[in-house]
């Protein structure tokens, strides 16, 4: 204990301390809450004759760990001691008090030995920050910079999600999964197994899910958006038996990450209806589905259900030692409900409103007899609806609203929002990035999430128990696509779930992330290097006559060079050095250079010039902020929005219409108006109901030139063109018509639909 205290005393008095904003030559992820690199040169060299001393259990299974991953990636192999060892190269691992929490540890690096004290987690932590430490390069020395490094998490729960319904992944990569969680500090595995398109759980007392609901007859082809839908014919599926599951949750337990299961109910069903058809409302028959989405047919909240959830369950809780069962709860639609007579007898007796009512006390149900096991229940934020116990815990993943009110009412809360959480968004411009389910959520948007809303109190902020993210796997169907899905977007989330807040800065978390691909690579990670993608953003040029484009790139470290003439950019073309110019129809692209070497994917980029290009633009309504990153001028910004659609280029509203008037500057004589429209049920966005094209001179008086009603729109889709022949003015209104609360039958009935629109061209 004195060698301890004298190097820690010498450390702190030879020290630099180096903070986020630069300097840190140590390229941890997460990043830690303080790291020492001492005035003193030299290292701690790792060889064949170095120890691992670790005196207690936990510490020895932990040391083992690390063993495998030198054995792995560096072909050597460590003794491990029990008791202390006084030769000078050891690596010790001491249980004890840090001041810093069960999961804080301390890390101390000098010529003669390294020292990692904590708890149980603590010390385990600390060898994961040490793997980092190591070169990456499986030959010569091992050096380790002498340092000391003081740590601890900023919440208690670091979650990763992984659906294995709609694509089933083998057992062996849900242990790479997990070892890829516990790399980078993060401690829930939420593991999603049962859905609409699977069930991959083994319940003995119920065969027939794994008989019939672990399989479907063929899977969508491409995408949802694309009509009609197409399917192979290729049997799909697969489940794992509860030894598989023993053999993972204790796998699991030795890297200190504890497993969700999640059993959904009382929607998202259809695998467990098509294999016991009798806990429906109507009797089916059904199948297991090909197709993604919400489908109508869900559990009916009947005793026989009840029952049979209830043996699931008690499964479930056997094989998971946890304190949490996620039982889902979300995207229930309620037509089923509304027209069974069961279901409406059940409303009278229990003196229920509604079905939105029947659907707490569903969940009540199941609730109360997961506490009587002494569990908890986790849900997604529906669940909040119609009330909770106290100790029931919410998953915010509709924004972070229900987070927040979760919060006020004392209920522990994991922020999950999709606008920064759903790992399956494209992370780049969809023309370079794999098919994915839509959305748009970079690095660097990810990284900029803070899980603890500011109009929480204090008090309320600590019901916030952290951040995860979510990998729903339509379009991911195979492990490599899942680690480049959630590469390298799991680097920046682990630091927004372990690191101080007023510790983070995203500029010296990609230049740590950049060194870092290096390991990436040695362990043959499938990362994706949408940092380096090129971002394209539009200006209004300052005389309105036009747009400026801008180049950026987020890696900073090289040079950009861009072509206008349909051919790619190569270190001999035009080199960016500010502002394009765009006044008439051109593609530009451009690709990020360090050397001669292009980085990344070549980024093109189609800009359509008209009368209202780069015009002023006013909205009436203000779009969610979720779906406003260009704000108003994105509807004039000369960019057409992709399809599959992400956020970036779309303005979404929530139960609002679109109201924009823009300026065009003088009296224009033009013939048509064209609106872009998005049409993605499945994700709750319809179809306006209608668009109306008015005009005026003086921004005052407008004229109505024109009207598509619902027919027309339906049958375009897509670009909505509005004939508006010999039409004169200065100001042109367009206004499109959210069609209000989405009917019942379709996806997300009941609640407010999402109108997305992105250009409007005046020709």
């Amino acid at each position: 204990m004195r060698i301890r205290l004298y190097t820690l005393i010498f450390c702190l008095f030879t020290v630099k301390i180096l903070n986020a904003s630069g300097g840190d030559t140590i390229a941890l992820i997460p990043k830690p809450a303080k790291i020492s690199i001492t005035e003193q040169k030299g290292y701690f060299y790792i060889t064949e004759n170095t120890v691992i001393v670790a005196a207690t259990r936990s510490a020895r299974s932990d040391a083992g760990i690390f063993n495998e991953y030198l054995r792995k990636y560096y072909n050597i192999s460590l003794k491990i001691r029990k008791y202390r060892w006084f030769h000078e190269n050891i690596i010790r691992l001491e249980s004890g008090q840090t001041g810093l929490g069960k999961e804080g540890y301390i890390l101390s690096v000098s010529p003669e030995r390294i020292i990692i004290t904590g708890d149980k987690p603590g010390i385990f932590y600390g060898l994961q920050t040490l793997k980092q430490l190591l070169p990456v390069k499986n030959k010569g020395e091992i050096t380790i910079p002498i340092c000391t490094i003081e740590d601890y998490p900023r919440y208690s729960w670091r979650g990763m999600h992984l659906d294995v319904c709609r694509h089933f992944f083998p057992k062996e990569f849900i242990k790479r999964y997990i070892d890829e969680l516990a790399g980078y500090k993060m401690n829930v595995f939420h593991w999603h197994l049962t859905d609409d398109q699977g069930w991959r759980i083994e319940i003995k007392k119920h065969p027939g899910l794994t008989e019939t609901g672990a399989w479907r007859d063929g899977t969508l082809i491409g995408s949802y958006s694309s009509m009609p839908h197409r399917f192979d014919s290729i049997r799909y599926g697969g489940y794992y038996s509860q030894e598989d599951i023993k053999e993972i949750v204790e796998y699991a337990k030795k890297r200190h990450v504890t497993i969700v299961p999640e059993i959904e109910m009382p929607g998202h069903s259809l695998a467990a209806l098509a294999s016991y058809p009798e806990l429906s409302c109507t009797g089916g028959p059904f199948k297991v589905a090909n197709l993604w989405g919400v489908f109508e047919d869900v559990y009916c909240p009947k005793e026989e259900t009840f029952k049979f959830l209830e043996d699931v369950l008690s499964e479930v809780i056997d094989l998971f030692p946890g304190l949490y069962i996620h039982i889902g709860g979300d995207e229930v639609p309620k037509n089923r409900w509304r027209n069974c007579k069961g279901c409406q007898a059940i409303i009278r007796k229990e003196g229920l409103k509604d079905e939105s009512e029947l659907q707490s006390y569903f969940i009540r149900r199941m609730e109360k007899y997961i506490n009587s096991k002494e569990r908890k229940i986790i849900g997604w934020d529906e669940i909040l609806e119609g009330g909770l116990e106290p100790n029931a815990a919410v998953m915010s993943w509709r924004g972070t609203e229900g987070g927040i009110a979760a919060a006020k009412h004392d209920h522990n809360v994991v922020m999950t929002p999709g606008s920064h959480c759903y790992f399956d968004h494209y992370q780049g411009t969809p023309k370079s990035e794999p098919l994915a389910i839509g959305g748009y959520t970079t690095l660097e948007k990810v990284y900029s999430y803070n899980p603890t809303p500011d109009d929480l109190t204090p008090k309320q902020q600590k019901n916030i128990l952290g951040a995860q993210a979510n990998v729903w796997t339509e379009y991911i169907d195979t492990p490599q696509k899942v680690e480049y899905m959630i590469f390298p977007r799991i680097c920046a989330l682990s630091e927004v779930d372990w690191s101080p807040q007023d510790n983070r800065n995203y500029h010296d978390f990609k230049m740590r992330l950049i060194k870092h691909f290096s390991m990436l690579d040695m362990e043959a990670i499938n990362y994706s290097k949408a940092i380096y993608e090129l971002k394209f953003s539009s200006f209004p040029e300052k005389n309105n006559n036009g747009i400026e484009a801008e180049i950026t790139s987020d890696a900073g470290l090289g040079k950009i060079y861009y072509t206008t003439d349909g051919n790619e950019p190569s270190a001999s073309s035009n080199q960016y050095s500010g502002q394009v110019d765009i006044r008439s129809d051109i593609t530009l692209k451009a690709a990020y250079f360090e050397g001669n070497n292009r980085k990344g994917n070549i980024i093109e980029q189609s800009f359509h010039v008209t009368k209202a290009t780069g015009k002023p633009v006013k909205l009436v309504n203000q779009p969610d902020k979720r779906y406003n990153s260009g704000g108003a001028f994105t509807l004039v910004d000369g960019i057409t929005g992709v399809i599959p659609w992400y956020g970036k280029e779309w303005l979404g509203f929530s139960g609002k219409d679109l109201v924009a008037v823009i300026d065009l500057g003088h009296l224009q004589s033009f013939s048509s108006v064209t609106v872009d429209v998005l049409n993605a049920e499945h994700s709750w966005i319809y179809l306006p109901e209608s668009i109306e094209v008015y005009v005026s001179a003086d921004d005052s008086i407008y004229t109505l030139l024109n009207k598509a009603d619902k027919k027309f729109i339906s049958d375009l889709n897509r670009s909505i063109v509005i004939q508006t022949p010999g039409a004169t003015a200065r100001f042109v209104k367009v206004v499109a018509e959210n069609i209000g609360e989405i009917p019942p039958g379709k996806p997300g009935e009941g609640s407010d639909a999402w109108l997305f629109v992105d250009e409007i061209s005046v020709e």
